[in-house]
């Protein structure tokens, strides 16, 4: 395998989550974004544990595009510090890895 990731952001709506997604497929940051409608989240903020419930982006990308993906989410997102989190694809289907490759080249 190469250089495609996955790329795991939280939201904190469906519409956000839409929004972002939309984004980075229209603009060939990522390939493909799941978009996973409901979660639970709960993490320290501000001095206290949050529970909040968030929508997840699950965003196939390719490593040289991390570094825009991020400054773009950043750009749309409400938060703060929003979760961006980016894993490598250990092994997976070659003719699919070969599309997110051929669709993230704009």
């Amino acid at each position: 395998m190469g250089e495609e990731i996955i790329v795991l952001i939280t939201t904190s709506s469906r519409e956000e989550a839409a929004t972002i997604a939309t984004a980075l497929v229209d603009e060939h940051i990522a390939a493909c974004v799941n978009i996973v409608p409901e979660v639970r989240s709960l993490f320290f903020w501000e001095g206290k544990t949050q529970d909040a419930l968030e929508a997840l982006l699950i965003c196939k990308s390719r490593q040289p595009l991390l570094e825009k993906l991020i400054g773009r989410v950043k750009s749309l997102h409400s938060y703060a510090v929003p979760e961006i989190i980016a894993l490598p694809i250990v092994a997976g289907s070659r003719d699919y890895l070969d599309w997110v490759r051929e669709s993230t080249n704009g």
